[in-house]
């Protein structure tokens, strides 16, 4: 018993460490494509456009299409889009329930009684867990999934050209037609052109 119990406490550990590695990736990575649009611009490759969009809202097809025609239309700008990542501490909340989900369905799989573990009675529902594993799966499955995607649903489409704010859903509220998209980009591309001679002045 008393093997076991550090084999759980363990993978316990283990699954929060993996957790917060995975977190710390995810900023990572962001910082890593933030640096590479600021280095492509740098060395003259072209415009960078940075599109951060929820995930959970279903926009990454409306990225996709986005990133299509703006592509088209200026094939100078180069599109990179990510999820946004809510503030505050519901993106490791959503993380951490998310392994949570796992752990209750390995243990529901594998018939180990976590309440005997804890030295508590075991309650009816975590019974019929065991005795319908694959029902008890699935709800725990789509249970999760429903509390993660309330965690991180921000309806976040936030546009930036070399870092520079074009349009953000969170403060309008919506998604911006094609055309006033365009009209945004075309003032900022002309206005970093008005500036391009008077930096390389003053340099």
């Amino acid at each position: 018993m008393s093997m076991l119990t550090n084999i759980s406490i363990t993978f316990f550990v283990t699954s929060l460490l993996l957790c917060f590695v995975l977190s710390t990736d995810s900023d990572v990575h962001t910082n890593e494509n933030d640096a590479e649009s600021i280095s492509k611009i740098g060395q003259g490759v072209g415009h960078i456009m940075n599109i951060y969009y929820c995930y959970s809202c279903g926009y990454k097809k409306v990225f996709d299409d986005y990133a299509g025609i703006i592509q088209q239309k200026y094939p100078e700008i180069s599109v990179i889009g990510d999820n946004y990542d809510p503030p505050g501490l519901n993106l490791y909340l959503s993380r951490i329930i998310g392994f949570g989900k796992m752990i209750f369905i390995m243990c529901i799989l594998s018939g180990f009684n976590i309440f005997a573990w804890l030295n508590k009675p075991q309650p009816a529902w975590w019974s019929w867990c065991l005795d319908n594993k694959l029902y008890a799966c699935m709800m725990m499955f789509f249970l999760f999934n429903m509390i993660e995607g309330q965690l991180v649903y921000s309806g976040a489409f936030e546009i930036s050209l070399d870092n520079i704010p074009l349009w953000s859903k969170l403060e309008t509220g919506r998604i911006p037609q094609p055309p006033e998209l365009f009209q945004i980009i075309d003032n900022t591309l002309q206005f970093s052109k008005i500036d391009m001679p008077n930096n390389n002045f003053v340099q």
